[in-house]
């Protein structure tokens, strides 16, 4: 469906030395019968995925930690991040690719995974849709080395859900995508304790 109060008029490559990004002029049409033009910038680095891996009964959940430049320029000292498993889609279903990264980043195995959300984390500026996951692991699920691959170096985190909660409340967790999949844990908990 056509936003017809929005005419893109041109369309400018500003630099795709590592994902792409464009300026956007466009005729926009105010709610007072208006027509202005007006200029943004978007950042396209194609749509991804992220999961919480949850074990039912220990109650624990894995996150993983590595550092992330942009934090690091943005005030977090070390520049390391806690987070929930993630990555791009690289023209795969989100399915598939949630379960590729999963291996890719944590070592483990998973077949059965459920999609829980999609948001737009940074719709001001970023194009990327993220498709949100939680999947089961217990200590029978197939596992193997992780960490990450290429020059990527990715700890990983076996915390109990109230500890991690706790990270949130504490600041030490700050990754949003994260905070979103721990809450959304902790609520469906709420609601099956009910």
């Amino acid at each position: 469906m056509a936003n017809e109060r929005v005419q893109i008029t041109e369309e400018k490559l500003l630099s795709d030395n590592w994902y792409t990004l464009k300026r956007f002029t466009f005729n926009y049409l105010s709610k007072n019968g208006q027509w202005t033009t007006q200029q943004r910038e978007a950042y396209d680095r194609g749509n991804g995925a992220t999961i919480l891996l949850h074990n039912p009964e220990t109650n624990r959940v894995i996150l993983t930690r590595q550092f992330r430049l942009p934090t690091f320029v943005n005030g977090n000292p070390t520049g390391m991040l806690i987070e929930a498993c993630a990555g791009l889609l690289d023209d795969e279903h989100p399915d598939d690719a949630i379960r590729r990264e999963t291996e890719e980043e944590t070592g483990y195995r998973i077949q059965s995974v459920q999609k829980v959300m999609e948001a737009y984390m940074s719709p001001g500026s970023v194009t990327e849709k993220l498709f949100f996951y939680i999947a089961q692991y217990t200590a029978d699920t197939e596992r193997q080395a992780g960490g990450g691959i290429d020059e990527e170096e990715i700890d990983i985190l076996e915390l109990p859900v109230s500890e991690a909660l706790a990270m949130v409340d504490s600041g030490e967790i700050m990754d949003g995508k994260t905070i979103m999949l721990l809450q959304y844990l902790r609520l469906r908990q709420l609601t099956t304790m009910n």
